[in-house]
């Protein structure tokens, strides 16, 4: 059972009567009284991330990844809450500086402020970060239309490469390794969007698990489908030049997630707008396809051929 059917099957029916949760199918609470944005997020060793030797830049990569779920919203995030898992060897002096600065970096850099939190003894490490913003209003996940331009923020699949490079099984330079590595602790959120997302966006997310699969949670149960062009998808220069020499599939790199860029849906009436903004904001924003009529038409065209999404699968907590 995946975590989409445990929230499904055992925890929605718990929150008809709150309508701050949004039947848990939207990554944030959002209460319009006070106007609170709040997302909550675990991430455990050897699950999310290999391992703690890269403490300072890890926790880099956590905080991004947390607050994107209100970037993606159209909510700049406020604070953020850190509740920490760790041993003698994982929180030693050395590490805990190294996590103490990048901290006060991420704080500088997106202007949020560290609130609260906790810490407990544990054999591993993990953490547990609350985002909080303030806004009146959010963009909803499933709110797509029919007819609907599809667009991302950004680039896909340099994250999911610095994993493979962790994980010794890309053969490159070292100035290439270190590039990838550095997208996938490094994330390049486009928090600067946020502002401007409810002029256009009519539903929006973050991209976590992976370029298809969250398509899907866009689109949910709706009797709607999509054609994505896969020649439009766009990747940096480094991932297409080794997607070339090696002969790979794109579509295997831009499936498996960790990207953090944002995948909305708008009005084909919007175009104009979303690419002057684009140029003015300087963040990349691309369309990579339109929803359609459809219901179970979830079509990839590459090479003039027709995939299936389905086949590109993201990634999904097993039970």
């Amino acid at each position: 059972m995946n975590e989409f059917k445990v929230i499904k099957n055992y925890l929605q029916k718990l929150t008809k009567n709150n309508p701050s949760a949004l039947m848990l199918n939207d990554d944030v609470f959002f209460d319009k009284r006070s106007k609170i944005v709040l997302s909550v997020d675990t991430y455990n060793e050897k699950v999310h991330y290999l391992n703690f030797q890269n403490p300072g830049l890890l926790i880099k990569k956590i905080i991004r990844s947390s607050i994107s779920d209100l970037i993606c919203k159209g909510v700049k995030p406020k604070y953020i809450f850190i509740s920490a898992s760790a041993n003698k060897k994982s929180f030693n002096k050395k590490n805990l500086k190294l996590i103490s600065k990048s901290i006060k970096e991420e704080q500088k850099k997106f202007n949020i402020k560290l609130s609260g939190g906790d810490t407990t003894n544990s054999k591993i490490t993990s953490f547990t970060i609350v985002s909080l913003g303030l806004s009146k209003k959010i963009v909803r996940r499933n709110n797509v239309s029919i007819d609907d331009d599809i667009y991302v923020t950004g680039n896909l699949g340099d994250s999911f490469m610095g994993l493979e490079v962790l994980k010794n099984k890309i053969k490159a330079t070292n100035n290439i390794k270190n590039y990838f590595i550095k997208k996938y602790f490094l994330p390049n959120i486009p928090i600067s969007l946020s502002g401007y997302l409810h002029n256009f966006a009519k539903s929006s997310i973050d991209i976590s698990d992976g370029l298809f699969d969250d398509l899907n949670k866009l689109i949910n149960n709706k009797k709607i489908g999509y054609i994505i062009n896969a020649n439009k998808i766009p990747i940096s220069k480094n991932l297409k030049n080794y997607l070339s020499v090696n002969s790979k599939n794109i579509l295997k790199f831009v499936s498996k997630g960790d990207d953090y860029q944002i995948l909305f849906t708008s009005s084909k009436n919007r175009r104009n707008y979303i690419k002057k903004l684009s140029k003015r904001i300087n963040v990349k924003i691309t369309q990579i396809g339109s929803t359609t009529n459809i219901k179970n038409q979830r079509t990839i065209i590459k090479d003039k051929k027709q995939l299936k999404s389905i086949n590109f699968k993201g990634y999904s907590h097993e039970f």
